[in-house]
């Protein structure tokens, strides 16, 4: 694979003089890099550290840009040594020459001297997946997570230290439009009203690029109130641990975390409104330290899960969820679709009207509706199994009466009644309910009625 590289050269040669004339030195390679990427935003802040030679006296520095998506209004540097001897003047943008820019550097030393860069670059992105594997009896989960990082700036980083944006970022302009400009400020002549705007998205990115770094599961790098920006959402940066090469044009996983035994409730939901016949399977846990987490929030991401099966360490997959991200001490929920090895089964056994009114003229102008159900749970699984059934009535004027084994029963709104059940392993349970709605004139009855009690 050939490898595109900006081309760093230190120009040792009198500033007056043309640049197709100028001796040419390589620069050495990068001693370390890290990007921070913000996915939502298709932007990322590289930060370079490399040695310079430099004379003493007056120097030029070329910085090529070519085949890349850098955005060439954003590039600093910083020497880190010496820096009260060292003022790097100005960035220009020769004419007639594209995708190239010249830093005059005045010098009071000569030698190594170490310097910083920093400059954003598109086409770097990053999304998040996990793992996660159940015990046998469902009670606890392993977790894993993973980053993958693909690079199509057209810039090989070797070695790279990976940190993550979580949230929406506000820019002004597009890095990779920025990035393929013929002329870095428009064309030459012409005012470039806007130019600040370049630079000063450079410089708000760079504050965040400097905080320190804090150990943790995700290292979250700044201690910080919420960063808001027109109103838009709080974002967080995180570092994954170690570094990685990752190549131009591939793609790359970076494990984020591994967590052993967090505890996880698995719970099986029918409610005919908002699934239809089908039992749903939902397993939940908490972002916080009881769970083994809660350093930080949980970057979104899908979530695949597996069952171990037996001592040979077999896996069954389970199911699959998509998740938004989550703040600490965040309860979450996913879906992990419908299943058949647990089911519901309602019948309506009897319907019958009552307690009839009527309005001056002989029309009817109240009733009463009587609806017998017989529901059945079935859990043919191994293990006990807790399901949630709700039940909806469409009106908020209604009695019920329970029979059998009906389990915890409680209003879950207005017109909304839920029956929880722990079921055993491999085992059936049948209950009742006679369900009372009140209609037309005999609606005030019922709310009469409810006040006294």
């Amino acid at each position: 694979m050939k490898r595109v590289v900006p081309a760093l050269l230190i120009i040792a040669a009198a500033a007056n003089v043309g640049l197709a004339k100028v001796d040419l030195v390589t620069l050495p390679s990068r001693d370390t890099v890290q990007l921070t990427i913000y996915n939502s935003a298709d932007m990322t802040l590289v930060r370079e550290s490399r040695a310079l030679t430099l004379k003493d006296g007056k120097n030029k520095l070329q910085f090529s840009w070519e085949n890349t998506l850098i955005d060439p209004t954003s590039l600093e540097m910083l020497p880190k040594a010496n820096a009260d001897k060292i003022d790097i003047a100005e960035l220009v943008y020769p004419p007639r020459v594209r995708n190239v820019g010249l830093w005059n550097i005045d010098s009071g030393v000569s030698g190594k001297v170490p310097v910083e860069i920093t400059y954003l670059t598109s086409g770097l992105s990053w999304r998040a997946f996990y793992m996660g594997t159940l015990t046998e009896d469902e009670k606890t989960m392993r977790l894993k997570g993973y980053v993958v990082v693909t690079n199509n700036s057209g810039e090989d980083y070797e070695n790279a230290q990976t940190r993550l944006i979580v949230g929406k970022v506000h820019i002004l302009d597009q890095i990779a439009e920025l990035a393929r400009r013929q002329y870095p400020y428009n064309r030459p002549g012409v005012v470039f009203q806007d130019a600040d705007r370049d630079l000063s998205s450079m410089r708000r990115v760079a504050v965040l690029g400097d905080m320190p770094a804090v150990g943790g599961l995700f290292r979250k790098e700044f201690d910080a109130k919420d960063i808001k920006k027109e109103g838009l959402s709080e974002y967080f940066l995180y570092t994954i641990e170690g570094t990685e090469t990752i190549a131009n044009g591939w793609s790359k996983r970076l494990l984020s975390f591994d967590i052993e035994d967090v505890p996880v409730v698995n719970l099986y939901k029918y409610e005919q409104q908002r699934y239809g016949d089908s039992v749903v399977r939902f397993l939940s846990f908490k972002n916080d330290e009881d769970h083994e987490l809660g350093e930080t929030p949980i970057p979104g991401g899908l979530l695949k899960v597996y069952r171990s099966a037996g001592d040979a360490g077999h896996l069954s997959y389970t199911g699959q969820s998509s998740f938004k991200y989550i703040p600490v001490d965040e309860d979450v929920e996913l879906s992990l679709g419908p299943v058949a090895n647990v089911v519901v089964e309602p019948k309506l056994m009897d319907f019958k009207t009552e307690n009839y009114r009527f309005d001056n003229r002989g029309n009817v102008s109240g009733w009463d509706e009587i609806r017998t159900f017989a529901i059945e749970v079935r859990n043919t699984r191994e293990i006990p199994v807790k399901v949630e059934i709700k039940r909806n009535f469409n009106t908020g004027y209604w009695d019920l009466t329970e029979s059998g084994d009906s389990g915890q029963y409680e209003k879950e709104d207005l017109d909304t009644v839920k029956f929880t059940l722990v079921m055993e392993p491999r085992s059936t349970r049948q209950f009742g309910y006679v369900l009372r709605t009140y209609h037309g004139k005999r609606q005030e009855n019922w709310s009469a009625t409810s006040q006294l009690q």
